[in-house]
């Protein structure tokens, strides 16, 4: 897996704040949509791709820059001409090992303060490991926890829009709280109604008993009752499955497809036969 210091940060771009609205209720966790206009008419960054966050950082050694890569949350735009990037950013914390103090993630929080008109400097476009498959008849599983739904709600419209005639299945299953699901929902408020047809594309969300808790959300329950069709599907040679998400997803994924193809070992197989045919892709936070 490749690392942030991986990535070229020496071009670098202008970007401002068209818009910030909060998605999500003032008693749960802070996630944020955020428009951007990028100042350089050359900048694209497709739905396969990735864009950076630089932002300014005093540590130890003293001045210095931190880089956190975004996913485009919806179709590519302008606006005046400049590139137009819609992001969803979520305010994160985290609790030192060491010293069990609890520190802000510096990238996060320096954009979910951003206000309209505001500049901030973005890099890439980064390749992202999800591909729209050439084979139109090709089936997806597509797995989103929080945030890591952005780059599915850019796909999908990507195909239904932009790709003749998509034959194949498109199954999303989703775990976000309130706000953030509204992007994806089967009804008359979601903005993917236009492609919601259950013999191409459904999206299934995964419900919180905990809405307050991340971990909480019961992804296995959301993929486990669709158990039959998904067995179907990785029955299928021409099926690919792209997941995104925090660390523990893997884990979760592996005991309900454990349970859905009826073992470990034969989950192991498939999974294994799935990344030696570049059907399976992840990004994990």
């Amino acid at each position: 897996m490749a690392h942030l210091s991986d990535f070229d940060t020496e071009k670098r771009y202008k970007a401002v704040v068209k818009d910030t609205s909060r998605l999500t209720p003032q008693d749960s966790e802070e996630v944020r949509e955020i428009i951007l206009e990028v100042k350089d008419s050359e900048f694209e960054c497709e739905v396969d791709q990735s864009f950076g966050v630089l932002v300014k950082a005093t540590g130890d050694f003293g001045n210095t820059h931190h880089h956190r890569l975004y996913s485009v949350a919806d179709l590519p735009s302008r606006i005046n001409g400049n590139p137009k990037i819609t992001m969803l950013v979520k305010r994160c914390s985290y609790i030192d090992d060491f010293n069990g103090e609890e520190y802000k993630g510096i990238a996060s929080n320096y954009l979910c303060d951003r206000k309209k008109g505001d500049e901030i400097t973005v890099t890439g476009p980064f390749q992202l490991p999800f591909r729209v498959p050439e084979d139109t008849t090709a089936n997806m599983i597509l797995i989103g926890m929080g945030t890591g739904i952005a780059p599915f709600r850019a796909f999908i419209k990507h195909i239904y829009k932009n790709v003749n005639n998509w034959e194949g299945k498109i199954r999303l299953f989703y775990g976000a709280r309130s706000g953030l699901e509204l992007l994806y929902l089967n009804d008359k408020d979601g903005d993917l109604t236009n492609y919601y047809d259950k013999d191409t594309f459904e999206a299934f969300h995964a419900l919180s008993d905990r809405p307050h808790w991340a971990d909480s959300i019961e992804i296995e329950k959301a993929l486990e009752e669709q158990a039959t069709e998904l067995k179907e599907l990785l029955s299928k040679s021409n099926t690919y499955v792209y997941v995104a998400g925090y660390a523990n997803i893997l884990s979760k994924l592996n005991t309900s497809f454990s349970k859905i193809l009826g073992s470990e070992e034969k989950w192991k197989l498939r999974k294994a036969e799935l990344i030696a045919g570049r059907k399976w892709a992840e990004i994990i936070f």
